[in-house]
């Protein structure tokens, strides 16, 4: 488990992250969201004792990262600022992560094969396309068999085949009860993977919950109605406390009721359907919604 209690991060009057605090739990994949300037990319350096906090902590499995001996077998990270040396081979990068952490020769070749760089291992980092370079420090963070990832744009770069392995990669670990934080601006990937959110904006908690919660709280979930009599449904389903839209093809689109309730109030009323379908929001169009309310009393 990550446990990150009452971080804050200021750079001269600018305050970055404020008094944060939330849990990564193990056997999740927990998404990181924010947008650009949130304080997203902080908090993992902070986690990773790469930038010191003004106040607060993070503590991974009871420990804070600095006090790990061989940070490689507790915590596998992949940050967009890291980068490693260019005239260095692919395995030998590898190589003196391994010695210096104590893992075996054996696991590079291991990790390698996993992330595809086999006939690549010998070729200097610095021939690297961008998909490449993502791979080996997705190796990297793979190398010493973590039971906790930090992630950071981790499918930058990836084609299409290499996301769909990632995210494939990442529901089996958390499967096995593994704890990965991992942060993207693919929100459509983002629901493909993640379990569980934690939504930052300008360095505060907005939430922290299930993906299916923060949907239904904060998404713009509706019932599409199309009817001949329009004006006779929307005063009884108004009457019954929903609250409608019409549409410009001349669909009613009600919130506040199910579909069940919306067909019997129907009948009822002698009203025939032509349609009746319930629309769900997307993850990308419930976290700009979200955003959009400025963090106004939204934290759940």
């Amino acid at each position: 488990m990550i446990n990150v209690q009452n971080l804050t991060k200021r750079y001269g009057q600018n305050t970055v992250v404020g008094g944060l605090t939330f849990a990564v739990r193990s056997g999740t994949v927990t998404g990181f969201l924010g947008p650009n300037g949130a304080g997203k990319s902080t908090t993992m350096r902070m986690m990773l004792g790469l930038t010191r906090p003004d106040t607060g902590s993070v503590q991974i499995d009871g420990r804070a990262y600095h006090e790990l001996r061989y940070p490689a077998r507790h915590v596998g990270a992949v940050l967009e600022t890291s980068a490693p040396h260019r005239s260095l081979t692919g395995a030998d990068h590898l190589l003196w992560l391994a010695q210096s952490n104590r893992i075996a020769r054996s696991r590079v070749g291991e990790v390698l094969e996993m992330v595809d760089l086999t006939d690549a291992a010998r070729r200097r980092i610095g021939t690297y396309s961008l998909g490449m370079g993502q791979r080996l420090g997705l190796a990297a963070a793979l190398l010493g068999d973590p039971p906790v990832l930090v992630l950071d744009e981790p499918v930058n770069g990836l084609d299409t085949e290499g996301i769909r392995w990632l995210r494939e990669l990442l529901r089996q670990m958390a499967a096995g009860g593994r704890t990965i934080l991992v942060s993207s601006h693919l929100m459509t990937e983002m629901s493909m993977v993640a379990d569980h959110l934690v939504v930052i904006h300008r360095g505060q908690l907005l939430a922290d919950t299930g993906m299916s919660d923060f949907i239904q709280r904060h998404g713009r979930t509706y019932v599409r109605v199309r009817t001949s009599d329009p004006q006779l449904l929307s005063g009884e389903l108004e009457r019954n406390g929903a609250s409608l839209t019409r549409t410009a093809d001349g669909s009613l689109e009600v919130r506040g009721m199910p579909a069940a309730e919306i067909s019997r109030l129907a009948a009822a009323g002698g009203v025939s359907l032509d349609e009746l379908s319930t629309h769900t929001a997307s993850l990308e169009d419930t976290f700009l919604e979200l955003i959009g309310k400025g963090g106004r009393n939204t934290h759940v």
